[in-house]
């Protein structure tokens, strides 16, 4: 898929993005979204070929930005522990900007009956996992970092976690502030996984 999308392509993702928030991903539909907008349905078509396709380049969307916050992270100096935090703190910054991406991202129990969508998701997943396994392994090698727990492990239970945390705050209705409460969660995170 191409990664270079119009400006009438990111004005579909955002409307579909404001959609959901405001009334639940099953309310993304080309009708309701050609509404929104202001209009005919055939322009969206004319960009996306269905609910599906918008769903992607959504993921796609937040597949590009998670790779950006661990590529940077796997490309500094610090050390692993703070990598750790900068990627907590801007998935948190992220999903706080933009809260519907939460419905869509951790949706794949909707996206079940839909092979693109969860390879999408498990191909974001995987990458995501296998970059801070990176990042924990060159924590663990500078004894930064526990060493008697393997580092796939940590990365998955790091990542799940960050995946509840932000579950939560999302079934909450957003009724914290994710930025300030996930400091305080990372600030677990950190201790649980310190050498």
């Amino acid at each position: 898929m191409n990664t270079e999308i119009t400006e009438r392509q990111q004005e579909i993702i955002n409307v579909s993005l404001e959609l959901i928030a405001e009334s639940g991903i099953q309310s993304l539909t080309i009708k309701n979204l050609a509404k929104k907008i202001g209009f005919a349905e055939s322009a969206i078509y004319r960009h996306y070929e269905n609910k599906i396709q918008i769903l992607l380049a959504i993921l796609d969307f937040f597949k590009q930005s998670t790779e950006h916050y661990f590529t940077n992270q796997l490309e500094t100096n610090e050390n692993a522990i703070i990598k750790i935090e900068s990627l907590f703190h801007n998935h948190f910054t992220k999903f706080s900007n933009s809260p519907s991406l939460v419905s869509v991202i951790f949706s794949e129990e909707i996206f079940r009956n839909e092979v693109e969508l969860t390879e999408k998701v498990k191909e974001i997943m995987n990458k995501n996992t296998t970059s801070l396994k990176t990042i924990i392994e060159t924590g663990q090698r500078n004894g930064e970092i526990r060493t008697d727990i393997e580092a796939a492990h940590l990365s998955v239970m790091i990542m799940g976690s960050l995946r509840m945390f932000v579950k939560q705050w999302h079934m909450s209705n957003y009724n914290f502030n994710l930025i300030e409460k996930g400091s305080d969660f990372v600030n677990s995170i950190k201790i649980l996984v310190k050498n």
